[in-house]
């Protein structure tokens, strides 16, 4: 199922101390959740109770009705290949703990106890309950937690437990407060190997506490490399001084899956597929995480329960999400900062390399959107640095593939830059390799094209020497990856500001410099230049003058190859599951049989252009993907793509579907 499981968190509608209909309504929402083939639903803080019972919690005809309880739920769960947790007092030793007990198939597997009990405030629950850190058992017998049962195995009990489903899918539970400590249960229970932590919560909502605990949670999520489960108990309980909003949610690594919006909310369930896979590459790659548990954690002895499916345990990830663009946020205000800080970063990357080198720069305009994107970042170094644009050089070298649409933008958005602007036509030159190396000049082959990128690249680098400049790298991070960029020719440079920039990116990077105003003489020639399709124009144009040579159409649409990157690179992801994303991704929009077509040209030309990166120029790192070989990506380059295409080839696009 690719690491793919689908989690729950239900909130069922509650009657305060009684039990019996709690129990009902608990039942109707298992009922609901095992139809959405979920594999853990999770329940709130003293669902079979209500968490604002007070003194009731002593009477002992309540605790009786919560054991019978537990007895028909564990019934329910028999016929269920789906864990089920949710929160109960629990009586051990004349003292009553706050729990969260943990169903599946018909067995009660553990019982977690809650560590930390809020006593300020609004809370009083050192009144009612102890601690897990009071708790002086590790086990205790089924018959002591069930009413009238037949069986009478022992149940692992505390706050050191980590649950397993077939040795794979791992999880821990904490209970309401134990996340808001500054050291909390789940960051053992996480190192010790939980990949999910469940938190069953009655939360009370107060102005901006929603949003508080939101950021708690996706930072614990985040900091633990793990997927946060949180339910809360919802507006059934008790208003005589509180309310309870109901709030739930689903993190994944810092990022919030899914979340009910509605306040002091009930009777739902929140369903949402998380993606572990996202989880264990990280943790593999992080020895900080490893590290921290050695130091810290070696003392807390936690323990593993272990339980199997006989049935497949894990979901079809319909309701996860898939970005069909993982390098551009979604939503216009949040695209545009990100865009902003990026470029920031990209500008300042290029301001520390010209207080070494000195302010001069030059820079190869083709009219195209890498180029352009290189030139707005040197302008506005420049800005920043308090330096004339004309210390910025522009070159444009039209050869015979240059088209007037292109020609004419590079020397408009040059001449409103304000830079320096040189007009070096390298057919000529050209001609004359093409004779010294006896190039039939009708061959229009890859030699007819990389003569036209190295003289490019010779033009630039001559002149840069010529006026004590550097020459400013316009190549971008996508066409690193597939190496579509000539060797010793567009490949090098002197500094790459676009080094770790997806060609999908670039587009929005470049809007949103005509919306923050940056250049505004420059907005007109900046919006056609966007519009303009992706070309090397290293073949000559079509009869009407029109670009002919489209590169997209030559190595395939760069939103699948980004896509590819992003998930091979970001989560080191096997091809079978990068292409069972981009069909959920592309639906509609590509077959999936050209998908997997473009993606055996990217895993191949990403193996065999390797040697084209191992020695790419300096250039700032911007996202969480980059390919330096000096900083994320170190590979021979004369690694072996055989296991990659191996897996491609053995994809069955009929099946698959």
């Amino acid at each position: 199922m690719y690491d793919f499981y689908r989690v729950a968190a239900a909130v069922p509608d509650l009657k305060v101390a009684d039990v019996v209909y709690n129990k009902n309504k608990i039942i109707e929402k298992i009922d609901e959740a095992f139809k959405a083939e979920v594999n853990l639903v999770a329940f709130p803080e003293m669902a079979l109770t209500g968490y604002t019972c007070g003194d009731l919690f002593f009477q002992k005809n309540m605790i009786d009705k919560c054991k019978k309880a537990v007895k028909e739920l564990i019934a329910v769960s028999s016929i269920l290949d789906m864990v089920i947790i949710f929160g109960a007092p629990l009586l051990v030793n004349h003292q009553l703990y706050n729990a969260a007990y943990v169903l599946y198939k018909g067995e009660l597997k553990g019982i977690s106890v809650k560590t930390f009990l809020p006593n300020y405030n609004e809370f009083y629950e050192k009144r009612w309950f102890s601690s897990a850190l009071d708790l002086d058992i590790k086990e205790l017998p089924l018959s002591l937690v069930a009413a009238e049962t037949d069986d009478n195995y022992m149940i692992p009990v505390g706050n050191d437990l980590v649950f397993s489903v077939n040795n794979d899918f791992k999880f821990g539970i904490e209970i309401c407060e134990d996340m808001w400590a500054p050291v909390t249960p789940s960051s053992w229970l996480a190192m010790a190997g939980a990949e999910l932590i469940v938190n069953i919560s009655a939360s009370n909502d107060l102005i901006g506490k929603r949003d508080y605990r939101r950021n708690l949670i996706t930072s614990k999520s985040s900091a633990l490399l793990c997927d946060y489960l949180y339910v809360s108990a919802g507006s059934g309980e008790s208003t005589t001084d509180l309310v309870f909003s109901g709030n739930s949610m689903v993190a994944e690594y810092g990022k919030i899956l899914k979340e009910n919006d509605v306040v002091a909310d009930n009777n739902y369930i929140l369903i949402s597929d998380i993606d572990l896979g996202r989880i264990r590459a990280d943790r593999v790659k992080s020895k900080t995480y490893k590290d921290t548990y050695r130091v810290y954690g070696n003392d807390k002895n936690i323990r593993t329960i272990d339980f199997n499916s006989v049935d497949v345990f894990g979901s079809d990830a319909r309701y996860y999400k898939i970005d069909a663009h993982p390098f551009i946020p979604n939503g216009r205000r949040k695209r545009l900062e990100r865009c902003k800080s990026i470029f920031a970063m990209q500008v300042g990357g290029l301001i520390k390399r010209l207080s070494v080198t000195g302010g001069k720069m030059v820079v190869g305009v083709s009219g195209g959107m890498d180029s352009t994107l290189t030139l707005l970042v040197c302008a506005q170094a420049l800005k920043k640095m308090g330096k004339p644009m004309t210390d910025l050089t522009g070159i444009t070298m039209p050869a015979f593939g240059t088209t007037d649409r292109t020609y004419n933008n590079a020397v408009v958005l040059m001449e409103t830059l304000g830079i320096t602007v040189k007009d070096i036509p390298i057919k000529e030159a050209c001609l004359v390799h093409y004779n010294d190396i006896d190039q039939d000049i009708a061959n229009k082959d890859i030699t007819y094209e990389n003569v036209q990128a190295r003289e490019r690249t010779q033009v630039l680098m001559d002149y840069a020497n010529k006026i004590g400049a550097i020459v400013v790298g316009t190549g971008d991070l996508s066409e690193l990856a597939l190496g579509w960029c000539t060797y010793n020719g567009d490949q090098m440079s002197m500094y790459g500001v676009n080094a770790s920039i997806p060609k999908t990116l670039v587009k929005w990077l470049i809007d949103s410099v005509i919306k923050e105003e940056l250049f505004p003489e420059s907005s007109e020639v900046l919006k056609d230049i966007i519009d303009t399709p992706i070309s090397p124009e290293l073949l000559p144009p079509d009869e009407n003058g029109n670009i002919a040579q489209k590169t997209e159409e030559s190595v395939g649409p760069y939103e699948l190859h980004d896509f590819f990157l992003y998930y091979m690179m970001r989560f080191g992801y096997a091809p079978s599951k990068v292409f069972f994303l981009a069909k959920m991704a592309f639906n509609g929009l590509y077959a999936p049989e050209v998908i997997l077509d473009w993606m055996k040209m990217f895993y191949k030309r990403f193996f065999s252009q390797q040697f084209k990166r191992s020695c790419m120029p300096d250039g700032v790192k911007v996202g969480s993907v980059a390919l330096s070989p000096r900083g994320d990506w170190r590979m021979p380059s004369d690694a072996s793509a055989a296991l990659w295409m191996s897996e491609i080839d053995g994809i069955d696009v009929k099946f698959d579907e």
